[in-house]
């Protein structure tokens, strides 16, 4: 059986497969994240109250699932081929090598560590980096399962979220 992970594609585990800048984030995108969040609740007062938030938490902080990268980006990776969002081989694409050629891919999960709390004025880079590939056999047939890392750090170079997230191709 010949494998889904070309030499090549094996030999590009760790790669940046994408890198992004966030704006500045402001108070008012933590307040209207936190809004949409616990709807229809009210958020909590550590996410819109500063005065509150100053007492309690040293200011006002976003929740841990916040996405500073929700509406747009300050900067962001060029690939030098720039795939569709939903081709299977895009990650591949991303940094020049040819991908499995599969036609089908779906979400295989993510996983999110948080570390410091993303504050007003922050800027966050994320950077993901191919981290591995594995194979297995479904109902389907046989299945590519690529891991990716992302990190996201703020301007100090604090670690803010380490994250892996896994697709599945066949």
């Amino acid at each position: 059986m010949t494998s889904y992970v070309s030499d090549r594609m094996r030999a590009a585990l760790g790669e940046v497969v994408d890198w992004r800048v966030s704006f500045p984030i402001s108070a008012s995108d933590i307040r209207r994240w936190a809004v949409a969040v616990y709807y229809p609740e009210d958020p909590p007062r550590e996410f819109w109250d500063a005065d509150f938030a100053d007492r309690e938490r040293g200011g006002i902080a976003a929740p841990a699932e916040f996405n500073p990268f929700a509406w747009l980006v300050a900067d962001q990776m060029k690939p030098a081929i720039r795939p569709e969002r939903r081709d299977p081989d895009r990650l591949e694409k991303a940094i020049g090598i040819p991908g499995p050629g599969l036609r089908h891919q779906i979400n295989g999960g993510t996983e999110a560590v948080y570390g410091v709390p993303m504050r007003p004025a922050d800027v966050i880079t994320s950077v993901t980096r191919l981290g591995e590939y594995r194979e297995r056999t479904g109902r389907l047939g046989r299945m590519l399962i690529t891991v990716t890392e992302v990190a996201w750090t703020n301007q100090r170079g604090e670690t803010v979220r380490t994250g892996r997230d896994t697709s599945i191709r066949y």
